[in-house]
């Protein structure tokens, strides 16, 4: 089991949980790590808009530099762009310091191998073994000390790269963005202005303590509000680092990331670009995505909770779409991870290219009901194995007699339980939600 990384990179509270001092363990020790495979070692950094993130950075890149790696700093960017950059200029590897769509006092380090895709389990665990062991590692002298540089521009090389793909100017089309305050705050509406939009950007003035603060992929009233008083075609949300992505359609609903794939999947069918008519989602999809895509002619795989999961599977099967109902939309043909300002790009030109509002492009998903609720907790792991929850959970299941579900699964980048139901109506969608909750917080 690791100890230190977590389903999507190392978590915590910034200069407590993740400190300067293991920073500066973890660059000496990913510096040494890439020395054995490669014969000069260039690391790319990037980092969101939070306070503690030029704290993190500067621990990070003295580890790198003390082993003889070198560094280039990209500045405030998106964690896609850290990965489309690593891969475009042949780095060993690239980190991306963010805690995505946490709180402004969180942080933390996500890390991509010269591939853009982020580390496998077993070079994540081979660096955890290094980072607890006594630091034998190499400390060169004089010219052999890593070199650092800013690479800027390297933002600029991403941009004009997205540009690239859209098959379609977007002449007149009004577009809100919710830039969350964090790394899509400049340039989320360069894209879309670039591309000839009228752009309409909020939360886009970050401070470093008010990222993901009232606004984002995960608050979307101000975004929801915004769009419908000022009359906008669309509007699309981002998270603290870019890689997720809520739509917003011209009515004010939301398009979720189950809505955003089913457009999507019905739009690259179209042009003959979706790998087998095949859509990779997660458990947390609704039942009724799935009826859409059936009614589409789409397929679908399900995972387990997590993009790394929804990557492995896309991977395994050739499959070149796929996501999660929060955001993180994968299309594998232009990028090794989620990426929100790609996705938004490719659903305005779905948009565009069939002539049709976004409420027109998911008008064909009745969504069941559906009550997800999260309990803080100390012990999440210990909590979920416990007999009681487990026979609690049971119950549930049973009640519903195949007309909705329930999932309980313990968080794995936060301490939380997250408690899941879905069935015909929302009252029992609360009532069951409630029944599981009371347990978690008896045992809690």
């Amino acid at each position: 089991m690791k100890k230190y990384f977590g389903t999507d990179g190392i978590r915590g509270v910034a200069n407590k949980d993740l400190t300067p001092e293991l920073c500066y363990k973890l660059g000496r020790v990913l510096g040494q790590v890439l020395k054995g495979n490669h014969d000069e070692v260039n690391v790319l950094i990037g980092r969101d808009t939070r306070i503690s993130g030029m704290l993190l950075e500067s621990a990070l890149m003295s580890g790198l530099l003390s082993v003889g790696a070198n560094v280039m700093r990209l500045g405030i960017i998106t964690t896609p762009a850290v990965a489309f950059l690593t891969r475009s200029l042949s780095a060993a590897a690239g980190i991306m310091i963010s805690a995505s769509h946490n709180p402004y006092p969180d942080n933390g380090i996500k890390i991509f191998a010269s591939d853009g895709y982020k580390l496998n389990d077993e070079k994540e665990l081979e660096i955890e073994k290094l980072i607890d062991a006594e630091d034998s590692l190499d400390r060169p002298v004089a010219d052999e000390i890593g070199k650092c540089e800013n690479y800027f521009e390297g933002a600029q090389k991403y941009l004009s790269y997205l540009e690239r793909i859209s098959e379609y100017k977007l002449n007149d089309i009004k577009i809100a963005l919710d830039c969350a305050n964090g790394s899509t705050s400049n340039l989320a509406p360069h894209l879309f202005v670039n591309l000839g939009a009228d752009v309409y950007p909020i939360s886009n003035t970050p401070d470093g303590v008010n990222i993901n603060v009232d606004c984002g992929s995960t608050y979307v009233e101000n975004l929801q509000r915004y769009v419908v008083e000022n009359g906008m075609d669309l509007g699309f949300a981002f998270d603290g680092d870019g890689d997720r992505l809520i739509a917003v359609d011209e009515k004010g609903n939301i398009v979720n990331g189950d809505f955003i794939l089913y457009a999507l999947g019905k739009y690259l069918k179209k042009i003959d670009k979706l790998n087998d008519n095949t859509i990779v989602s997660t458990v947390m999809s609704n039942l009724g995505f799935y009826k859409a895509l059936e009614d589409a002619g789409l397929r679908s795989d399900k995972t387990q909770v997590g993009d790394r999961y929804v990557l492995e599977e896309m991977i395994k099967n050739n499959y070149n779409l796929g996501g999660e109902q929060s955001g993180h939309i994968i299309y594998l043909d232009e990028s090794t991870t989620g990426d929100g300002m790609l996705s938004a790009l490719l659903l305005v030109n779905a948009v565009v290219s069939e002539e049709k509002n976004l409420s027109e492009l998911t008008e064909g998903i009745m969504n069941y009901p559906q009550v997800l609720k999260n309990i803080r907790v100390e012990n999440k792991n210990e909590i979920m194995n416990n007999q009681e929850l487990i026979e609690s959970i049971n119950s549930v299941e049973s009640s519903l007699n195949g007309e909705g579900r329930v999932l309980v699964r313990p968080s794995g980048t936060e301490p939380l339980i997250r408690v899941m139901a879905e069935a015909k109506n929302l009252d029992i969608c609360n009532e069951l939600v409630d029944q599981i909750v009371a347990v978690v917080e008896k045992l809690k």
